[in-house]
């Protein structure tokens, strides 16, 4: 293959398609760049509490903490599903061995 000077647009063009075709299966860096917001938000907050304005940095802080607790509520609401099926499991196998 030969390269040009549209060679380089061609795979910046390719790279961008597959990036965000990858997002939309869900394997793509989108996913992980959505949590660098609110990470970067509690870490500057954190600075800002450390360097003395303690009220915008814990402002920052906590909009960085909700913001990333709003990330989580899908991983928090299959923990809670799978810890309803392991409580039910358990009260399953108590009643059993009463019998």
């Amino acid at each position: 293959m030969k390269l040009n000077k549209n060679s380089g647009l061609a795979i910046l063009l390719i790279a961008c398609g597959a990036l965000i075709l990858l997002g939309k299966v869900g394997f793509g860096i989108g996913h992980l760049m959505s949590y660098l917001l609110p990470v970067a938000m509690l870490g500057l907050g954190y600075l800002g509490i450390r360097n003395g304005s303690k009220f915008f940095g814990w402002v920052i802080f906590v909009i960085g903490l909700f913001a990333l607790i709003g990330k989580f509520s899908g991983l928090f609401a299959i923990l809670f599903a799978a810890g309803l099926i392991y409580f039910g499991i358990t009260i399953l196998k108590k009643k059993q061995s009463m019998l």
